[in-house]
């Protein structure tokens, strides 16, 4: 137990430079990925087919997906739907394809009747075409998500602690938006409403991470008079550090076990989270409070103004 309780003594802010130059890099490195190559989206704002089928029994989904993939629906995304023997299957109609004629072929090569007349065959339950206009709509709803996230949390955390702080965590949140952004790029995973959940979910895990940063600062900065604001955030990391290896720990422990045995319906939101994860463990560090210090933060911001006495400035 001796050995918990003592506090590190890493001197983290003496490569706070060399932190914030690789994070600017890998942001603008990220972005321009994002651009030129672009993200892998998924029909939920390209558009495409659903189609839902039930089976007699219950069914393996790699049995679903070889038979797509035989018929040449080899991007096909197939996943339970309620039991294991619904099956729902997403796919993205081609430009030169009818909705109606494709969704044709894809009972085909399930084997599965239009009209449930054999009950000892797979049946058709419904097929639902999804429009270009709704994956705009979504995008649009999507990006205002993000938008509000980050305006909320600027607003939280200058009012909880000072706007330097605040320009700091907007920073990191950004920074580990991008990063996930790049990473989906350049692995060109399916980008769809579950990977949209895991970078706002990674947003709240990032801020959290930051926020209790930030208040152990606050405290050192006010209690500890005599030291100055390198030793002071050297100090409240280092208090916080077993912390924040546990929580990494297990939330990375989670992550990959959905990743491993999660299957294709959570791939894309556990690898998200995965890569957040790792990324924000030095954004709290290395963007947030760095960025804080080098906007010059210190303790006269968080100490509460002096009240004039009655008659002080009076003649």
């Amino acid at each position: 137990m001796k050995f918990f309780a003592r506090v590190p003594k890493i001197d983290f802010m003496a490569q706070r430079r060399t932190g914030l130059i690789v994070s600017l890099v890998l942001t603008i490195a990220s972005i321009a990925l994002v651009l030129t190559r672009g993200l892998n989206l998924g029909i939920d704002f390209t558009g495409g087919v659903l189609v839902e089928v039930t089976y007699p029994q219950g069914v393996e989904l790699e049995q679903v997906r070889g038979d797509l993939a035989k018929a040449g629906f080899e991007h096909a995304v197939a996943q339970h739907f309620g039991s294991t023997t619904d099956v729902l299957i997403r796919l993205q109609v081609p430009k030169d394809a009818s909705a109606a004629q494709f969704s044709s072929r894809v009972l085909s090569a399930l084997g599965a009747q239009d009209q449930c007349a054999d009950p000892a065959k797979p049946c058709k339950r419904r097929i639902e075409y999804v429009g270009p206009q709704v994956g705009d709509e979504l995008t649009q709803k999507g990006s205002l998500a993000l938008l509000f996230a980050f305006i909320g949390i600027f607003v939280y955390i200058m009012l909880r602690f000072e706007w330097k702080f605040s320009a700091g965590a907007i920073a990191a949140l950004v920074h580990d938006a991008v990063m996930a952004l790049g990473f989906l790029s350049a692995t060109q995973i399916e980008f769809d409403v579950t990977t949209l959940a895991a970078i706002l979910a990674l947003i709240g895990y990032s801020n959290n991470e930051t926020v209790v940063i930030f208040d152990r600062v606050r405290e050192n900065l006010i209690n500890l008079r005599r030291m100055g604001i390198f030793e002071i955030v050297n100090l409240s990391v280092n208090q916080t550090l077993l912390r924040s290896i546990i929580t990494h720990l297990t939330t990375l422990l989670v992550c990959t076990a959905l990743l491993v045995l999660g299957g294709p319906s959570v791939h894309s939101f556990s690898a998200t989270l995965i890569v957040g994860v790792i990324v924000a463990t030095y954004s709290s560090i290395y963007v947030s409070t760095s960025l804080a210090v080098a906007l010059g933060v210190s303790r006269d911001d968080l100490l509460p103004p002096k009240l004039e006495k009655e008659g002080d400035g009076l003649p």
